[in-house]
């Protein structure tokens, strides 16, 4: 790919800016803590964005989208990320969309990709089982075609925002006689559907987003089928590209970026710590990695329509990468805080009501609530093991 700048990123950033600075209502802005918006401020913010014609700024313009350059994306994320901007539906923008553009039928886009411009329709995914997490080909919920429907019987775990969604996208198995891999299928379903129960997972972050979801006989209509029967596993390796390159989460990392930039300029036992060496090295190092990060964000961003195993490989190594270097910024942060760091609470409300403590430093309150949630960025979407394990075996013919 070509890393010259584009020459026409100022005037593109000057754009996205005067959007944010115009548009943005500051009680939205105020009340982003970097992980995801509540459901009404997500359906607030991408109202707002649909109307302006971004209502889905990852996509090509043929699927509605406005088309932008790899950088120029890269740009409309920093910029919302600076701004404190909400988070869109991640599983909608960057999975299920992306997969009904390429995948699904004529009828199933009318259905399903208006609502999500219009963010009346959220989405949650339904991969992940008990035993069958990493080993995603291992799955055992079974459908059972009856008619014009499939019978949805097992469940599925770590399902985030299930309780927030109106429709999961999910892998079921319909064949059990074939290879493990050949028997999946992609199907989708309305979360309002009779025999669905979701049921919360505690987590050690405070946060209400892990969920069981149990499917007991539950009628799906054959039309709710992505692809053939049989086609599941295809699919879900174009997603889980997607899902990879999207977990490196370059927002999240410039956030923090600029939040570890913001202290360096707070005291510690009375001395700056942008006068400690030992801080300045590691921030030094860490805004280094943040920048080998977005150029390889642009670099697969670049590969768009590329399927082959080079793609594949680069987005696992942005996963790794990328969800690695986030749990040690927020570790980071939480050092760099001091006695701040030890404070643990969702939002800022937990902390007698306020808004923002005065004792604390600004915009540090759920810092170690976040360092606690990205212990798991690791593991979700595939293990850190399983992506070096699928770079050795795509990128070395092992």
């Amino acid at each position: 790919m070509d890393f010259l700048p584009d020459e026409n990123a100022d005037a593109f950033r000057r754009e996205v800016r005067a959007f944010l600075r115009d548009q943005l209502p500051a009680e939205l802005s105020a009340r982003m803590d970097g992980i995801r918006s509540s459901r009404s401020d997500l359906v607030q913010w991408q109202r707002i964005l649909n109307a302006h014609g971004w209502g889905a700024p990852y996509w090509p313009q043929e699927y509605g989208g406005p088309g932008w350059s790899a950088q120029q994306r890269l740009i409309f994320d920093e910029e919302c990320a600076a701004a404190g901007a909400p988070t869109q539906d991640g599983f909608a923008q960057k999975l299920v969309g992306p997969v009904l553009n390429h995948f699904a039928s004529p009828e199933q886009k009318a259905e399903h990709l208006p609502p999500i411009f219009s963010a009346d329709r959220l989405w949650c995914q339904g991969f992940s089982e008990p035993g069958s997490g990493s080993d995603l080909a291992s799955l055992r919920t079974l459908a059972e075609r009856d008619g014009d429907h499939y019978v949805v019987n097992g469940q599925k775990i770590w399902t985030s925002y299930a309780h927030e969604a109106d429709w999961i996208f999910l892998l079921v198995r319909t064949d059990r006689t074939v290879k493990k891999q050949a028997g999946i299928s992609f199907l989708l379903v309305d979360m309002k559907t009779p025999g669905i129960t979701v049921r919360p997972i505690a987590s050690i972050d405070s946060r209400r987003h892990l969920n069981e979801t149990f499917f007991d006989n539950v009628r799906v209509p054959v039309g709710n089928l992505v692809g053939a029967e049989g086609e599941g596993w295809k699919i879900t390796k174009f997603l889980l590209n997607n899902e990879h390159a999207s977990a490196a989460g370059l927002p999240t990392l410039l956030r923090l970026q600029r939040q570890l930039r913001n202290l360096a300029s707070g005291t510690r036992g009375g001395a700056s710590l942008a006068q400690r060496h030992e801080f300045l090295l590691r921030l030094a190092r860490y805004d280094a990695e943040v920048r080998a990060i977005a150029l390889m964000v642009q670099r697969v961003a670049a590969m768009e329509g590329d399927h082959g195993p080079a793609a594949h490989a680069m987005g696992s190594i942005l996963k790794f990468r990328g969800t690695e270097l986030q749990q040690k910024m927020t570790e980071f942060l939480v050092e760099s805080l001091g006695d701040y760091g030890a404070v643990a609470c969702a939002s800022s409300r937990d902390l007698h009501g306020a808004d923002e403590p005065n004792w604390m430093p600004p915009g540090t309150h759920h810092t170690a609530n976040e360092m606690f949630f990205r212990r798991a960025s690791t593991i979700y979407g595939g293990t850190s093991e399983i992506q070096r394990g699928i770079v050795a075996k795509t990128m070395f013919q092992l």
